[in-house]
């Protein structure tokens, strides 16, 4: 379960406040895969972080009684001096899971040979993908928060990585982020709209794909 009491969420572009999130009363549905649609500047990758803890809300608080990932995708998740080896044995501490488990699973998943022992910072865009990716699917999560990162690297990376993710949201509920209607057809169920700081919640993916479509034009 997630809900949002009272939540509001605004930035100070060019000397001006801008709302992203406005206000929200709401509980998003359980057990679902939720595709979260939205305009470029709606503020979708912001509503993921405030989900996730990265990003406190202006105003109000969210709900949850289950555990939560963080942004799949989301750089700031790593310390850029540290290792990717030492960055996964600190996730390990924070989540309370076996550390040579979660060591081992990411540097086999992640498939970046020696550099899994080289500050993160040395890292391309694509590397951190990897690490994040992995990272996320040695955990046990009741939520995963997924924000345009479900493949990366070559074709068979990429295929790895969706049967992964695909066999995890099997036991657990997602929210995807993504300018892909294909990708989101894949693993999605259900979705939600953000329009204006405002959501809207669809039962039916293609009503929620339909109404975002709309809002384009």
């Amino acid at each position: 379960m997630i809900r949002f009491e009272n939540l509001s969420k605004s930035f100070w572009v060019q000397g001006r406040r801008k709302v992203v999130i406005d206000n929200l009363n709401l509980t998003l549905p359980t057990g679902r895969s939720l595709a979260l649609l939205g305009k470029n500047g709606a503020g979708k990758s912001t509503l993921l972080e405030m989900i996730a803890g990265v990003l406190p809300p202006d105003t109000g608080r969210i709900v949850t009684d289950g555990s939560i990932s963080w942004p799949v995708g989301f750089g700031g998740s790593f310390h850029a001096q540290m290792t990717g080896a030492q960055n996964a044995r600190f996730v390990a501490r924070v989540y309370g899971v076996d550390t040579a488990g979660l060591l081992a699973y990411v540097e086999h998943f992640s498939e970046l040979g020696p550099q899994f022992h080289a500050p993160v910072r040395t890292y391309s865009s694509g590397m951190k993908a990897r690490l994040g990716f992995g990272l996320s699917m040695g955990i046990q999560f009741d939520c995963y928060l997924v924000d345009e990162v479900t493949a990366v690297g070559d074709a068979s990376f990429n295929h790895k990585s969706r049967a992964v993710f695909r066999d995890r949201v099997k036991d657990a509920s997602a929210i995807m982020v993504s300018h892909q209607m294909g990708k989101l057809r894949d693993f999605c169920d259900a979705g939600i709209v953000l329009h204006r700081g405002k959501l809207e919640i669809f039962d039916d993916l293609e009503e929620a794909i339909e109404r975002h479509t709309a809002l384009l034009s």
